[in-house]
């Protein structure tokens, strides 16, 4: 039997599946899903920088947006799948400190990612005459990289305090990455405040950008409502319907398990929703916005022309 109380500082990620055969036919499924999403976001990237079209700020924000949930999966897959197949479930106290960095750096990157897109479309729909001076390539590049500060800086005073409190029980993390509310658990002492401190964290970089895209889109929806333009209207809320589908991926998993009371925690359920967030919304974000997408499914076009080989 493994032990999984260890004096060394180690931890150990007690992983998402059982040691069995369902275990291994789910981890089957994860495989083609993870190099879907691998595949789909890697090619989002690569396409809006080589095409020279998709170079305006609604696409540089999808970038951003892709390359979260490329680092996404690759924080969180990778040793999962090792933990699972090699039955290397063991992390070390640095590895885990920098998997914990990443993953709410990207957290609480995408809130304000996803808030600036919003207002990027508010922007072009409601004040077209203005876009090219409101959301001009400087302001664009500001807002990347402010919601990539914020969300880094936020993510290192998480991480330096979890890194900091003393363990006293099982280093047995029931989960399949180090995350911070799981890592908690494990802690000596009374960590309420610190609790209190994440809360804060969750509704400053959730609920803040969420209602600033609710205003935004509440207000380009007026404004398409009013639109004479029947190709207008039709080209504006296929945009926004994209949008909204991607936010509603980040934000239900999310709030549902930042947000929600600790009486109501579950080591099963959370990894069953952090399998949503980390796993299926990185699959699903780059088909939303690619099927539907006229403008990318040219660009895509004219790359794979520009690739393909020509004959002599």
């Amino acid at each position: 039997m493994e032990k999984h109380n260890q004096t060394s500082t180690n931890f150990i990620l007690l992983g998402l599946f059982p040691p069995s055969s369902l275990g291994l036919f789910l981890f089957t499924l994860t495989i083609p899903t993870f190099l879907m999403a691998l595949t789909g976001n890697l090619s989002m990237v690569l396409l809006i920088l080589l095409d020279a079209q998709l170079h305006t700020p609604m696409y540089f924000l999808l970038s951003q947006l892709s390359l979260i949930d490329l680092i996404y999966i690759c924080t969180t897959v990778p040793k999962m799948a090792s933990g699972f197949l090699f039955g290397n479930k063991s992390i070390s106290f640095i590895g885990c400190g920098v998997q914990c960095f990443f993953f709410a750096t990207l957290v609480c990157s995408e809130g304000p990612i996803l808030m600036s897109m919003a207002y990027d479309r508010y922007v072009a729909i409601c004040f077209p005459l203005h876009y090219p001076i409101r959301m001009n390539r400087r302001v664009c590049v500001l807002m990347i990289l402010g919601s990539w500060a914020m969300g880094a800086v936020n993510s290192c005073a998480h991480t330096l305090y979890v890194l900091h409190i003393p363990y006293c029980r099982s280093r047995a993390i029931d989960h399949f990455y180090c995350d911070i509310p799981a890592m908690l658990t494990l802690a000596c002492g009374d960590n309420r405040v610190y609790e209190y401190t994440v809360f804060l964290s969750s509704v400053l970089f959730l609920l803040l950008p969420f209602i600033v895209i609710l205003g935004s889109y509440g207000k380009v929806l007026l404004v398409v409502y009013h639109m004479h333009s029947r190709e207008g209207k039709k080209k504006a809320y296929s945009t926004c319907s994209a949008h909204l589908t991607v936010v509603t991926l980040y934000y239900v998993p999310f709030v549902f398990t930042y947000l929600r009371p600790k009486s109501l925690r579950s080591p099963a359920v959370d990894k069953l929703v952090a399998v949503f967030y980390t796993i299926l919304t990185p699959v699903l974000n780059p088909v939303i916005y690619s099927l539907r997408n006229k403008e990318v499914l040219g660009a895509l076009r004219r790359v794979a022309g520009r690739l393909r080989p020509t004959t002599v």
